[in-house]
């Protein structure tokens, strides 16, 4: 059985998220809260398994009740956040100070796709409650100094990669930004991302990213022409493709296939790529719920590019990258924290 405690300031909204969230037989809701301050008294009585908690909110907002739950018992918490700009802003912010997932209350209009994603996430987070205190543990500077080396490699890159396509969901922004963020300026390949979040969130995601990192960071648009040392991030409720224009690769951003399931999908970016340039790719499939990209880094390996998957030890949810490792597709699998150096080395050839 997991437990959760709702935590949000509108009494209709915890009565609303505790109704949807107890239809699903193995969650149980054991109290709910209406500011921050009340949430960190009801952590310390009930020790939840998990918390979803509203962004606004009197006397302790979720940012800085969020911070004080990480600082004295992390444990999963999943942010309730609104479509606007500002929402994104904030919940971003909630993603880099240690939520796991987020899910916007827009689609609370739809009951059903409501309870379904959120219970689905609950389910997804409710067994990262350890991942969460090694993370925000006093002594997390020597564990990741002891964390495992990279793992060898299945086979050795050989050739230059002028393109990484990168698929990445739950728990991704946070896996993106540690990335990103160690990158040289003069990295020698350009980035695309995949990452499966709501329109109103990616142009800010792309900002915080082109903040914090050396590199150059973007929202892709369409007919982009690719630049080394760039990072293209997709629309959200769009797909980027790559597909080329005369003898040049340019970005396409488009609705179709309608029929994927997400939107950016990762297996219509890491199909494109394979197709388009082959030998020349390096795909990525970072940490995720489900198994989008698995079909499209098929393709992608089938024309020669190389694969890189992030291990279930750092991954908040081991999904995407699993169903590729088990697919025999991986070259390497790696820590999150190793990352960014196989990306230098495989792009180098």
């Amino acid at each position: 059985m997991i437990n959760v405690l709702v935590v949000d300031d509108s009494a209709f909204m915890r009565r609303a998220l505790s109704s949807l969230i107890s239809q699903d037989p193995d969650i149980k809701i054991v109290g709910s809260a209406r500011d921050g301050e009340d949430a960190l008294q009801k952590i310390s009585a009930l020790n939840p398994d998990v918390v979803t908690m509203d962004i606004e909110m009197p006397r302790m907002d979720g940012l800085a009740t969020l911070q004080e739950i990480m600082k004295t018992a992390p444990r999963p918490v999943i942010m309730v956040s609104s479509l606007t700009e500002e929402g994104a802003e904030a919940t971003l912010k909630a993603l880099d100070y240690g939520a796991l997932d987020f899910i916007p209350k827009s689609i609370s209009n739809n009951h059903d796709v409501f309870a379904s994603e959120l219970t689905k996430k609950i389910r997804a987070v409710a067994r990262k409650r350890a991942l969460l205190q090694l993370r925000f543990s006093r002594q997390s500077a020597t564990v990741h100094a002891r964390r495992q080396a990279p793992s060898a490699s299945f086979a050795p890159c050989r050739g230059a990669r002028d393109v990484v396509a990168v698929g990445v969901s739950t728990g991704g922004p946070p896996a993106v930004q540690k990335v990103l963020s160690a990158l040289p300026a003069n990295f020698p390949a350009c980035i695309l991302i995949a990452q499966h979040m709501p329109a109103a969130f990616t142009g800010p995601f792309a900002k915080r990213l082109d903040n914090v990192s050396k590199i150059t960071v973007s929202e892709a648009q369409n007919g982009d022409k690719l630049k080394p040392g760039h990072a293209y991030v997709a629309p959200g409720g769009k797909h980027m493709m790559l597909h080329m224009r005369g003898a040049i690769p340019e970005v396409a951003i488009t609705t179709e296939p309608a029929s994927a399931l997400y939107k950016p999908s990762a297996t219509v970016l890491m199909e494109s790529v394979g197709k388009t340039i082959g030998r020349k790719a390096l795909g990525v499939m970072l940490t995720g719920m489900g198994s989008d990209g698995l079909e499209g880094m098929k393709v992608l390996k089938e024309r020669g590019g190389y694969v890189l998957a992030q291990n279930e030890q750092s991954c908040v949810v081991y999904g995407m990258p699993k169903a590729v490792v088990d697919a025999g597709l991986a070259d390497q699998v790696l820590d999150i924290d190793h990352m960014a150096d196989a990306l230098i080395t495989a792009v180098k050839g």
